[in-house]
Formats: structure tokens, sequence, C-alpha cells
């Protein structure tokens, strides 16, 4: 057995004191590198930033409506009878005056007979009391006649030029019902099916007339959207002040998109504002009109709309998909000189004609916004930059703005 003095016992104590000290500075120093290493690493977040766009715009308003004929017509026949024959084929393009139906037109011929008869007889007790009439003013005047005759004769007279009108008034009803036994189109356009075939005895001439087809005028074709009163006050004070066209008379353009298009193609001019606010909507109707020559556009069809929504002006506009959302408050995401995330909470307003959507109050255009690894960084972060551009779309309604 080995025995040890004090001072051996001694130094062997403090020499395992002493590794120990080691052995945890060694740990520590090892765990704060790899800290130092860690926190080093999220500084160093590649991002890219960009300046928003500012621009000098003219924004849209959005509206969603829904397109209606310029003329539509219930066809009625005016007098009843047989249908004999039907002139048309289902759904297709027919002109005004075309004859569309025919009704059995015998009886009326029959009627038509009948009256100029009685006008013949008329005409002919006309020429008596005509005749009669002559003879007694002649024998007047020698004083061989009585007042009493001269009296019935003159009546007689009177009587007679009556009847022939009345005879007159027959034949041209006569006439006009054989005349509307062919039920023509009254006015051009595109022609539903036959509601009633032939063979089927129809009613005619009053409110409760057998339907027999409708035709609808789609070209031009008119299209219909509602706006909010709170629109409707914006608008017209825009034009007060000389910033926007009025739209009761000045046409203003009008641009459509439909349900399965990505860009609004088609152009319209709006014609027409009502006259009042609806009192139970409170919005107010209006209606563009545009032309359909290819027939691409039928009524009933929805669409979305876009009109001009306020006097040019100075914007600021960045991408949606850089918004963030904390609960109802929107942010985005801005670097600050030291290269620190900062969040700064927006005002929204529509999206531009460009795509972009626009800025009320936040963000100025000198604020460098940072595009990318928005779900990766939070306010505070130190980050590595680099600079890109945003850039909007260009379509017929940016050229159109710039154009106003």
């Amino acid at each position: 057995m080995i025995k040890l003095n004090f001072n051996t016992k001694r130094n062997l104590v403090l020499g395992v004191v002493g590794l120990s000290i080691a052995i945890f500075i060694y740990a520590f120093t090892t765990a704060g590198g790899k800290e130092i290493n860690q926190n080093a690493g999220m500084a160093a977040l590649p991002v890219e930033v960009a300046l928003p766009v500012h621009e000098n715009i003219t924004e849209w308003d959005e509206y969603t409506g829904r397109f209606e004929a310029s003329s539509r017509v219930e066809v009625r026949a005016r007098v009843s009878g047989f249908l004999e024959k039907v002139n048309f084929e289902d759904g297709q393009h027919v002109d005004k005056g075309q004859v569309l139906f025919v009704i059995d037109q015998r009886p009326f011929k029959i009627a038509l007979d009948e009256a100029q008869a009685n006008y013949a007889q008329t005409a002919a007790s006309l020429q008596t009391a005509q005749d009669n009439f002559v003879r007694v003013e002649s024998l007047r005047e020698t004083g061989a006649l009585s007042i009493e005759e001269y009296d019935r004769r003159k009546q007689a007279l009177v009587h007679a030029e009556a009847s022939i009108q009345l005879a007159q008034a027959m034949v041209d009803n006569a006439k006009l019902n054989l005349e509307f036994t062919k039920v023509k189109a009254p006015i051009s356009g595109l022609v539903s099916r036959d509601r009633v075939n032939e063979g089927n005895i129809i009613d005619g001439g009053s409110a409760n007339s057998t339907l027999l087809t409708t035709i609808v005028a789609t070209s031009p074709i008119h299209f219909y959207f509602t706006g909010s009163e709170s629109d409707y006050l914006r608008y017209v004070r825009l034009a007060r002040n000389g910033e926007r066209g009025e739209a009761r008379s000045e046409g203003l353009p009008v641009f459509i998109k439909l349900l399965d298009e990505e860009e609004f193609a088609h152009e319209a001019k709006m014609d027409f504002v009502d006259n009042e606010i609806d009192h139970n909507s409170g919005t107010i109707e209006s209606r563009a009109v545009l032309e359909n020559k290819d027939h691409l556009l039928e009524p009933g069809m929805f669409g979305k709309a876009k009109l001009l929504g306020s006097a040019e002006h100075d914007a600021v506009m960045i991408p949606d998909e850089i918004i963030g959302t904390n609960q109802s408050m929107r942010f985005v995401y801005t670097l600050n000189d030291k290269n620190k995330v900062v969040s700064k909470t927006v005002t929204l307003g529509p999206l531009h004609s460009n795509g972009l959507r626009i800025v009320r109050e936040g963000i100025s255009s000198e604020d460098k916004v940072i595009v990318n690894n928005i779900q990766k960084i939070r306010p505070g972060m130190v980050v590595n930059p680099s600079q890109v551009a945003i850039e909007g779309e260009t379509n017929s309604l940016t050229t159109v703005a710039q154009a106003h």
C-alpha cells in the first residue's frame, strides 16, 4: 500500500479541481461559440428589397353586372284564329317587318267582302239622298215645297253621309284585321323558338293574347350594374371639380371582362344613370352600351366592369403578396439604415390596372420594402439585402389611364 504525504495529497486535489474548471470553461466556450455562429447565420439571411412603384395614375372602380338586350319584344297576335303557318327557324336572325306567323285568312277575307258590299249599298243610298235633296232645293226657291218636306230630305242626306263614313270605317277595320293575320317581326334581332305550333287556335288583340315567340336585339347590347350612394357622390364631386367627365352626358369609357377572361377586353360607353337611389339597397343603376357585332355577348351573361374612379394623382404601389395581416391590421416589412427589419402598418386602396396594390398611408416611395422570405423574418432581425425592382403589368387599362 502506497502512502502519500500531505503535500502530495494537496497537489492531487488541486490538479483534480483545475481539470474540472478547464473542462467547464471549454464546454461553456464551445456552447457560446455555437450560439454566436447561429446568431451570425440568422443575421445573414439574404432578402430582396425594392422601392415601391411611384407613378401618376388614375384609379379604376370595379363592378359586377349583367348583360341585357338593347330591345326585347314579346310577339303576340292582334287577332284570334287558327294558326296556319310558322315562317322561321328557331333561333334565327329575323328582320323588322318579316312575316313570322300566318293566321287563317279566310274568315277575315269574308268579313272584308261583307264590309265592302255594305259600303256599296250605303254609297247607293247616299246617291239617292243627294239626288232627292237637289230636287227639293230647287222647288223650295219657288215656294212649291213645304218646309217640313225640305227638312226631312235634308236630314236623310245627312244620315246617308254619316252611313257612308261608318261603312268606310268597317271596310278599313276589316282590311286591318286581314293584315293582322300576318304576324310580323316588330324589330330586327334573334328570334326564340315558336311557342305555339301550326294547327293551334290562338287568342289575339288583348293583354292575355297568346305568346307566340320573343325577339331580342343584341347588337348593340346593354350592360347594367349598380354602384353605392358614396360612389355616386364621389363621381359627381369629381365631375364638378373638372377631374372626371359627367357620367350622364359625356359617354365615359367602361371596360368589361367576361367570367372566363383575364383582361377587360370589351370597350363600352356609359350612356345612362338612373334618376334616383334605390330605397331598399341604397344603390343607383347605371348602363353601358357596347357593340356586339360578332354576337359573342348574350342577354343574361354576367361580367365585371371597370370605369374611371378618380382624377390623376401620385400613388405608391406594391405587390399584394408582400402584404401581411395581423388580425385587422395590414403591414409590410421594410429595411432601415442598419439593415434591420421594421414592420410598418399600411392603409390600402384598390388594385390598380397594373396588378399592384395602391397604398394610401404607411409607407413612402423611399421605403425599402422586403419582397421575399416574408415568413422567415421578424421585426428587429438583421438581414443581408439585395436590391431588385417591382414591375407591374401593362394592359389596355393602363394605356387608357395614361391617355386620360
